[in-house]
């Protein structure tokens, strides 16, 4: 079989892009997926969705798109023309292919799928002194090699948008076509193997099962161990585990509302301001896992410690870590953030920052997966395996009625909770998938900003003025502080009107962004503020979503940066109940 070249995937990726219906979209992959060995595929597979490492690895390349677009400009002596480029473009990819097309000779496309990932793995793996460098040295001889064409998907993959039609859920779709398997199935191993590169391995060895668990239904959980052990994927193998996606929650409006989708079969629980964590036990090891599937075990020694208490029992869990005070009070969700990812100083960290961990589910007990066992069974055998082992789980209730759910929820913001979880006592654990099984209910903060500056749009986006810059009133100075950034909670129809009219507000531009008089008084929703040294203020807005112009307000009416404080002292230090 020749060498797949890295020409022929940008080429596959360029007519995704210009195919509308799926059906041909998973067709045109799943085809070119089947001509390349199990490696290429693997490969490729990863890149088709915008994955330039495997799953869990993705924040060792570092390269960041302004990285790309220097390493871009300079081959070309295009850094003045930056502007007038990405206006023309549809996306950085395209900014990138047209920056490329510039150069007086075209080299031969000669790189293969194979190389490209070697040299993605290398550049990587450069650590130490003056590694951001050497990353751009070796990132600037790849693009050296690079068509044009080539050179647009690189660029994409990179930073992670492909923006030709090729979601996770299509991808699964051209593996089945690639394999000759029913979708189910390729779903089914999917959840259990998060990395599609992985997961195209397995699938093209036909020896090897590629569904981690049977449908064990509603089985009892003595039987759905039983049965599945013999199953037992090689997350729970000798060698490092893999992870699974967490499952994930739709938001609903109130405890109502979950009653009745739930049909009042349900639990409910205090949903924490922490970070989620999945932690894989055996007889000789402790692994943590963040919410992108990084292992982080190095940051949380006393995590693993807590962990170690189980002994012999196999176990996988999910829970929250929270950040501590000297009390053991809850504090802010950002101070938790100084731990993760630390390799130094672990054990000054520690003493400066305590940690606290609740459980909330068990994935798989004693080499048993239990995602197809319900809730209801889960939690049990959770609780049990808690109590033994002196561990905490989330504080938690089965309400008997919406009164008694409303009373619980009240008690939850009153303690410094962000809400309540919902859980429907006969719902299976779904890796990755937000279904209706797990709700959430939040109460949503909003402060009254004004926009400042806005950055042209890419993708859908491309024509409008969108990721709007947020900034409070600040009563000392007359002017504007700077708390943040968003693009969410229009639709297309306000992305026209409001780049209309922050375009009549235009007085200056540069590098893709319009600053604009703050006239613009928007109301913005948020799930927290952190620490950020990267604007005036010091902080920032996290999850914020623009929710309505006020129309009825005037700048001088904005929240100023000393209520922006003040809600940021609020939530720093949190009561925090004793838990069940």
């Amino acid at each position: 079989m020749p060498v797949a070249s890295f020409h022929d995937f940008a080429e596959v990726c360029q007519a995704l892009g210009q195919t509308s219906s799926r059906l041909q979209i998973a067709d045109l992959a799943g085809a070119f997926l089947a001509g390349l060995t199990a490696d290429e595929a693997a490969i490729a597979a990863r890149m088709m969705v915008g994955q330039a490492q495997e799953q869990g690895a993705e924040n060792q390349l570092q390269i960041s798109d302004r990285a790309i677009w220097r390493v871009v400009a300079e081959m070309t002596d295009a850094q003045e023309q930056g502007e007038d480029i990405f206006a023309a473009a549809a996306d950085f990819g395209e900014a990138v292919e047209m920056t490329l097309r510039r150069r007086s000779i075209e080299p031969d496309p000669t790189l293969s799928l194979i190389e490209v990932d070697g040299c993605l793995r290398a550049i990587a793996a450069i650590t130490g002194r003056s590694s951001r460098g050497r990353k751009l040295a070796a990132l600037r001889e790849l693009f050296e090699r690079a068509s044009a064409l080539e050179g647009k998907y690189l660029a994409k993959i990179l930073i992670g948008e492909m923006r030709h039609g090729m979601s996770e859920g299509l991808l699964l779709e051209a593996l089945a076509r690639m394999s000759s398997r029913p979708v189910a199935e390729v779903r089914r191993a999917h959840q259990v193997e998060p990395d599609v590169g992985r997961l195209v391995l397995r699938l093209r060895a036909p020896a090897a099962p590629v569904t981690a668990t049977p449908n064990g239904g509603d089985a009892p959980l003595e039987e759905a161990a039983r049965v599945s052990r013999a199953a037992s994927s090689s997350a729970m193998q000798a060698g490092t585990p893999k992870p699974l996606r967490p499952m994930l929650a739709a938001p609903v409006a109130n405890i109502a509302e979950a009653f009745r989708i739930l049909d009042g079969n349900l639990a409910l629980e205090h949903k924490l301001d922490g970070a989620r964590v999945q932690i894989h036990c055996d007889d000789r090891h402790v692994r943590i896992f963040s919410r992108r599937l990084n292992d982080i075990t190095p940051s949380l020694p006393e995590v693993v410690e807590m962990m170690a208490r189980l002994g012999s029992r196999r176990a996988v869990v999910d829970g929250e870590v929270i950040a501590v005070d000297a009390a053991g009070r809850a504090i802010a969700f950002q101070e938790l953030m100084r731990r993760f990812g630390r390799t130094r100083d672990i054990e000054r960290s520690r003493a400066e920052q305590p940690v606290r961990l609740f459980l909330f589910d068990l994935m798989s007990l004693d080499g048993a997966w239990l995602i197809d066992v319900p809730y209801a069974d889960r939690y049990a055998a959770l609780k049990e395996l808690a109590t033994d082992a002196g561990l905490e789980l989330a504080g938690r209730i089965l309400p008997a009625s919406v009164v008694e759910g409303q009373q619980f929820y009240a008690r939850a913001i009153g303690e410094g909770y962000e809400g309540v979880m919902a859980k429907g006592l006969d719902s299976h654990y779904t890796p990755g998938a937000r279904g209706r099984g797990w709700l959430k209910i939040k109460t949503a903060r909003t402060f009254d900003l004004v926009i400042v500056a806005a950055e042209w749009g890419y993708g859908r986006r491309h024509g409008w003025l969108s990721n709007y810059h947020l900034a409070a009133r600040d009563p000392a100075t007359g002017g504007f502080v700077e708390v943040g950034k968003t693009f969410k909670g229009l639709t297309d129809a306000d992305f026209q009107e409001m780049t209309a009219r922050l375009l009549a507000l235009k007085t200056a531009e540069a590098h893709g962004t319009v600053v604009v008089r703050p006239e613009v008084v928007v109301e913005v929703a948020y799930s927290d503020i952190q620490r950020s040294p990267r604007y005036a203020g010091g902080m920032a807005l996290r999850f914020a979503r623009i929710i309505g112009v006020r129309s009825d307000k005037s700048p001088d009416e904005a929240d100023t940066i000393e209520t922006v404080a003040a809600a940021f002292d609020r939530q720093l230090i949190k009561p925090l109940a004793s838990q069940d």
